[in-house]
């Protein structure tokens, strides 16, 4: 047998490529079995691997272990990764470092090649641009996505696919006492919307049938894979792309069939705006520009490619997880819902007869506004962010960043920090969000890290606040929620905090008592 067949080839590349991987697997595995009985204690900085066996071991709950790591260190820390990889991490969920590193230093922390390499699937999007190109694109984006109009289209389309959609859905499940799996049924309502918000058509996969989508599936996968580059040394996942096996086969597939949906999808927005067919979309309002600055742009098809992944992935995974948690936390918190649907009751209109609510109803109801926000506290949908330093530099907490190193901000912890958010900040309390004189109180990004800070705040914050507000007073004033068996949902291990085992719910018709509007 040839010494490069296989399986002896592949063992001699490894060796021949990456003898590092060898000797931190057989290190990994001798310091295993004194990892496992410990995996809530600190991590030891072993010598030569570092303390990957903490991060191996704690991997299935990767965001709780971070947070109690803060907890019991500091909000700043040094992760030591593998000595001959140069993997050291960076991890703090300080809000004044946060300050720091992504708005009054932001020019000296962009996403950096690294993590181009890592979210390689993303292309050259605004997500993980920076210098002239992130300004190019957010400057786009900004006059895209801020126009009244486009937002008035949103929320309109919100509204309406939870009136004709989600509440007769709920409804047909309510009269034949079937459980719903709630985080599915989100996701698919939310890639519907955001597929009709990108690209001007709703596929449906909101349905009795709950029919399989392809592209979104592809998109989870993805997800899934690009984590776990984040968790181990970049030569680990490489070698996985080389064999093309676990997680990395998932990514090849996964991007085998996003690109060829984006692909379909571009020629048939091409066709519809030849035959002159008006949709008020953000692919079509993205060729347009195309047309007026191709010149500046070296690949137009890619450029398209990219900001429409960029695009769906922003639109859909965010409003579903928001929406998945909200659910979780409020059956733990009674008096909560209590009190949103008193003000449900309080803001509504009387000449409202739909089974929704409008914008004008929605933006009246702080106590609401503030559940949502204090899910997004709690629960974030992006639990990190990744940026690598330009720059020697001091944070304002004293720790001292070399050029080139990798920093990860965990908004996962910074929600639950007592020195952040006070004792109680595991208690899911919305009254932190409203004012004495009942008003919206004011909490700055850099705390609250939901929608990013910075100049590279998210340009959807306010439209995706109020879908969430949407489809939650929608399905409260409808219907009660009761989720069955709330002590197996946990966050899932991914880019997208995204639930391990879903959440399943038993669904009632809602009977109101007669009340008076005041």
């Amino acid at each position: 047998m040839a010494l490069e067949s296989w399986p002896l080839g592949v063992l001699f590349g490894l060796l021949r490529d990456y003898p590092e991987i060898i000797v931190a697997l057989a290190y990994s595995f001798c310091l295993f079995y004194v990892n496992r009985r410990r995996p809530s204690a600190l991590p030891i900085n072993w010598p030569f691997i570092g303390m990957l066996p903490a991060m191996v071991i704690n991997f299935s709950r990767i965001h709780d272990y971070l947070s109690y790591l803060f907890s019991r260190i500091s909000c700043t820390e040094i992760f030591r990764g593998p000595w001959f990889l140069g993997a050291d991490l960076l991890l703090t969920c300080d809000p004044e470092n946060v300050h720091h590193i992504l708005n009054a230093n932001f020019d000296n922390y962009p996403k950096g090649d690294q993590f181009r390499e890592v979210f390689d699937i993303l292309g050259h999007a605004l997500l993980s641009v920076d210098g002239d190109s992130w300004r190019f694109q957010r400057k786009i984006a900004n006059a895209i996505i801020g126009d009244r109009g486009f937002r008035t289209f949103v929320v309109g389309a919100t509204r309406e696919k939870a009136e004709k959609v989600l509440v007769p859905l709920l409804l047909y499940k309510c009269e034949r006492d079937e459980v719903v799996e709630l985080q599915e049924m989100f996701t698919r309502f939310s890639f519907d919307v955001t597929c009709n918000m990108v690209f001007g058509d709703d596929p449906g996969s909101l349905s009795l049938q709950f029919p399989a989508i392809p592209f979104s599936s592809a998109i989870d996968d993805a997800w899934e894979a690009l984590f776990f580059r984040h968790t181990v040394p970049k030569s680990w996942w490489k070698v996985m792309k080389w064999l093309d096996v676990g997680t990395e086969k998932k990514m090849t597939n996964a991007r085998k069939v996003i690109d060829q949906n984006i692909r379909q999808i571009i020629l048939q927005k091409r066709e519809e705006m030849k035959a002159k067919i008006p949709k008020a979309d953000l692919l079509a309002s993205y060729m347009e520009v195309v047309e007026e600055i191709k010149d500046k742009v070296e690949d137009t098809e890619k450029f398209l490619r990219d900001n429409v992944l960029f695009l769906m992935i922003a639109g859909r995974d965010a409003f579903s997880i928001s929406l998945s948690w909200f659910f979780f936390l409020l059956h733990n918190n009674p008096k909560v819902q209590t009190k949103i649907l008193k003000e449900l009751r309080r803001c509504r209109s009387t000449e409202n007869t739909s089974t929704t609510f409008s914008s004008d109803e929605l933006s009246r109801m702080v106590y609401l506004h503030g559940a949502v926000c204090e899910t997004l506290r709690i629960f974030p949908p992006v639990p990190f962010e990744e940026k690598t330093a330009l720059k020697d530099d001091v944070l304002p907490s004293g720790s001292r960043v070399a050029a080139g190193q990798k920093i990860v901000v965990s908004m996962y912890a910074m929600g639950r920090m007592e020195a952040v958010w006070g004792k109680d900040c595991m208690e899911f309390k919305p009254e932190r969000w409203i004012t004495a004189e009942g008003r919206v109180r004011h909490v700055p990004a850099h705390k609250f890290m939901a929608f990013n800070c910075g100049p590279r705040t998210c340009i959807g914050k306010d439209v995706g606040l109020m879908q969430i507000k949407t489809v939650v007073a929608a399905v409260l004033w409808n219907f009660e929620v009761q989720v069955v068996d709330s002590a197996r949902v946990e966050p899932k291990s991914s880019a997208m905090l995204r639930m391990k085992n879903g959440i399943t719910a038993i669904i009632k018709k809602r009977i109101h008592p007669i009340y008076k509007n005041a």
